[in-house]
């Protein structure tokens, strides 16, 4: 099962390299990861997903809690919470019909074409997981010239934090 992991560590040289060693040395993986800081500058927060049983999740989040980099963990999947990814995507855009159909793609998803050149389109795509798989495949592979992904960032729902 797909899980969503929030961490505040703190902001230390090394502490993201404890981290995917972590999963490396047991060798679990990391679907995304996404580190930035937070508003206090000594701490940051990661967001990453990996897969796994319930046993391999608790084994995960066990070994995560005692790092003494980690301040505070959750698993956003054990309650509601907001999943958002951004995706960045060049696409062709050469003929007259294709230019439409991206342009019509795009306003069905919810996309911006955020850059235009004669044969390109490169536009910004904001939802979960799958709402950008969903319009990858909409689009089809032989209209793709490159895409960039964020990884997922996550929230807990309502009144829980992660604050510390």
């Amino acid at each position: 099962m797909r899980h969503v992991i929030s961490i505040v560590m703190e902001n230390e040289p090394g502490a993201l390299s404890r981290v995917s060693g972590l999963f490396s040395a047991r060798g679990y993986n990391i679907e995304s990861l996404i580190v930035a800081p937070t508003e206090d500058h000594t701490l940051s927060r990661m967001t990453l997903v990996t897969s796994g049983s319930d046993s391999v999740i608790e084994q995960i989040t066990k070994q995560l809690n005692k790092l003494i980099e980690v301040v505070k963990l959750q698993d956003l999947t054990e309650n509601r919470f907001i999943e958002r990814e951004m995706m960045l995507i060049k696409v062709k855009a050469h003929e007259n019909t294709t230019r439409e159909e991206m342009m019509r793609l795009s306003e069905i998803f919810r996309g911006r074409i955020i850059d235009v050149t004669d044969t390109v389109y490169t536009i910004e795509l904001t939802g979960n997981s799958n709402k950008i798989d969903s319009f990858l495949e909409a689009l089809g592979e032989k209209n793709i010239i490159e895409v960039v992904r964020t990884g997922v960032s996550g929230i807990a729902r309502g009144n829980r934090s992660l604050k510390i």
